[in-house]
């Protein structure tokens, strides 16, 4: 049987500031974990190539064509603050015409944008936390009627960037105090919610024509002490030395009842397919007082690394990682629905200079 041939596709751009050890969202983490994906995908009778791309898109395009994969595994993640790279190089592969894992640009680009997901979301009656404001200059804090707490955080980034301690509100004062951090240090607008306090769970979802609901993981913030809010900041995610990391805890599956787990699924499909969503995502979701599940991130593309996540939830269902992997690669020759394929040719440097 012949393998498929996988173009394993990251983000190899460094800004040369030097990473903490214990940092664990850092290049070293990302190249270890591409290495252990690399292993994974062999493992599951493919042949794989890691082609890393930082600032050379015309290298990047020869060694496509080079190489002619038969499907492009995207894991390229933006690394710069504020940089909105992952749709564009989402966009470049499928204007060449190959198939690409996971969500095309469009929803990649969505699931960035928070308020324009969580506006879209809203428009298509699925619930979002309350108050969910875009705050472009300082002074638009004065505008509103606030009802605190509020967490607020930058309106463009992922994984947790730029979430802290301090992200969760009390006042107008600390609302304008975080506002201006966010603009000044991301230059990105700031987005406010309804900070809520009740159960938060996280969704993984798998597939393309037919998407499968992973089993629900829920985050357990049970062995913070009070001075630290309950929330995935940045620290929680990655930094292993944090109180934070060492503290919260993520149970999969959920102990949830089967009333609610089928209200959080329902909604964690809806609104990953209402953004264009495909291949592989994850949906974190959290109730507020009447138990009603509100989502408070699409995630397009998460982490695919061996063990967390979405690669936890496929493992208490059944799925062993190199299958997981398999999986999204099924759902990229299936395609998003009404993804016309039209790829477009790049001249070579000969026949360019051959019609001078």
């Amino acid at each position: 049987m012949k393998k498929t041939r996988v173009a394993l596709v990251y983000n190899a751009y460094t800004d040369g500031v030097a990473e903490s050890a214990a940092d664990g969202g850092g290049v070293r983490y990302l190249r270890q974990m591409i290495r252990g994906m690399a292993r994974a995908l062999r493992k599951g009778g493919n042949e794989v190539a890691v082609i890393s791309l930082a600032d050379d898109l015309r290298n990047f395009q020869r060694d496509l064509q080079r190489l002619k994969p038969d499907v492009v595994f995207n894991q390229y993640d933006d690394v710069v603050h504020g940089a909105l790279y992952e749709m564009r190089v989402a966009a470049l592969v499928r204007i060449m015409g190959y198939p690409i894992t996971g969500s095309p640009a469009l929803g990649l680009g969505l699931s960035r944008y928070k308020y324009m997901c969580a506006s879209l979301l809203q428009g298509a009656g699925i619930p979002i936390p309350l108050f969910t404001t875009l705050l472009e200059r300082i002074r638009d804090v004065d505008g509103p009627k606030w009802t605190f707490p509020l967490i607020v955080q930058p309106s463009q980034e992922h994984a947790g960037i730029g979430v802290s301690r301090d992200s969760i509100v009390g006042s107008k004062k600390e609302l304008r105090t975080k506002v201006r951090e966010i603009l000044t240090k991301y230059h990105q607008p700031a987005l406010a919610q309804q900070f809520l306090s009740g159960r938060e769970f996280n969704i993984g979802l798998v597939g393309g024509k037919k998407l499968r609901v992973l089993p629900p993981a829920e985050v357990d913030y049970s062995r913070l002490p009070k001075k630290v809010p309950p929330i995935m900041s940045y620290a929680a995610k990655w930094i292993e030395t944090s109180l934070e990391y060492q503290r919260i805890s993520v149970t999969c599956p959920a102990d949830v009842e089967s009333g609610l787990a089928a209200r959080i699924s329902s909604t964690a499909v809806k609104a990953f397919r209402a953004i264009g969503g495909w291949g592989y995502g994850r949906v974190d979701i959290r109730l507020d007082e009447e138990l009603v599940p509100r989502v408070l991130e699409v995630n397009c593309n998460p982490c695919l690394d061996e063990g967390i996540g979405l690669a936890r939830s496929a493992h208490i269902a059944g799925i062993p990682y190199p299958d997981l992997l398999n999986l999204v690669i099924r759902a990229a020759f299936d395609g998003p629905p009404h993804d016309v394929h039209i790829p477009m040719t790049f001249a070579t440097t000969a026949r360019r200079a051959g019609r001078r």
